[in-house]
């Protein structure tokens, strides 16, 4: 089969030839026909990821159809179409397994981190880190949807939010575009901010009530004139832009992080006192979460903006990711 292979850290992308894996006892060979590029395959392409081996093929959006299963797997069938995200299995023995957490495994595995993942034809990927796909979707588009969708549709439902309440979206990119959809789907009135008025009439179009130019404009006094934020979700990974816009939080308003970034969050302890105002943080989800996404995706047409991309210009395609060129998820399609 073909993969996109990186030898070592800070290596290029090699579209390499390598045998068709076998699946253990415990896992599924899927046959790829899509896989997303994310920002976090810069952990294999970086050597960044603790305890990451080479050479290995990244890749954690996939979505493909079952080719051979396992001795021991029973609820999934050959020809099914299924789909592997970030969470790519767990040990089922650690304390937080042990209480169903399955998110926060002590020894959890990350697809295309741990194993070989799906910018390649062909992959394995165990029985428990399996998602199915319903069949509204197409591979293409359910693929964003398993870590770019789970992230921002599982952090706003569990947020605590309540139709009407007022939702702000800060940043329009792979995660916040598809934000803007769920949030507005799921009854919130929904406020985009961006540092930029060209992403305006895109993020009204997707479903956005209210605009926000936060490099022309206070973003958090322009939210406190809208009554204050319930929730604010921070996509963009800049620690710079998130601390600038918790001012913009209301009564028990809080600041959720999404956006994956190493800069730190400055918060004041009066302010967030006065207003009971909190700042957390939400992982992605389990694979059930990810069908949960998939099915909310599906019955309320909520789709990613995506660039497709032969396996073969793996190496354009990440670099239209990784230098934020893309509009707005990179899709690989062996």
């Amino acid at each position: 089969m073909k993969a996109a292979q990186i030898q070592e850290a800070e290596g290029e992308f090699q579209l390499v030839e390598l045998d068709k894996p076998k699946p253990k006892e415990n896992e599924v060979l899927i046959k790829v026909e899509a896989c997303g590029i994310c920002h976090s395959d810069a952990f294999v392409k970086d050597g960044t990821f603790p305890g990451l081996e080479y050479p290995r093929v990244p890749g954690h959006e996939v979505i493909g159809t079952i080719e051979a299963v396992g001795d021991n797997v029973s609820s999934w069938s050959k020809n099914q179409r299924v789909g592997v995200g970030w969470h790519g299995g767990h040990c089922f023995e650690c304390e937080p397994c042990r209480r169903g957490d399955f998110i926060s495994c002590q020894n959890a595995k990350v697809s295309g981190i741990s194993y070989d993942g799906g910018y390649a034809e062909y992959m394995c990927a165990p029985q428990e880190a399996l998602v199915a796909v319903p069949d509204e979707l197409s591979s293409v588009e359910a693929a964003p949807l398993l870590c770019a969708g789970i992230t921002v549709y599982n952090a706003l439902r569990n947020s605590g939010i309540k139709a009407g309440d007022t939702v702000a979206i800060q940043g329009i990119g792979g995660l916040g575009h598809l934000a803007i959809q769920y949030a507005h789907k799921m009854g919130m009135r929904t406020v985009a901010l961006s540092t930029s008025d060209d992403k305006k009439e895109l993020a009204l179009k997707l479903g956005a009530h209210h605009f926000i130019n936060a490099k022309k404009d206070n973003a958090s006094d322009k939210l406190q004139e809208l009554g204050g934020a319930r929730l604010i979700l921070g996509t963009a990974p800049s620690g710079k832009a998130m601390t600038s816009v918790i001012g913009g939080l209301g009564v028990d308003g809080e600041l959720l992080m999404v956006g994956a970034t190493p800069e730190a969050v400055e918060v004041s302890p009066m302010e967030m006192l006065m207003g009971r105002k909190s700042v957390a943080g939400w992982p992605s989800g389990t694979p059930t979460d990810s069908e949960d996404t998939l099915k909310f995706s599906a019955l309320f047409d909520t789709k990613p903006m995506i660039e497709e991309y032969p396996l073969e210009k793996v190496k354009e395609a990440y670099n239209r990711m990784i230098t934020n060129q893309s509009k707005f998820r990179v899709v690989l399609k062996p």
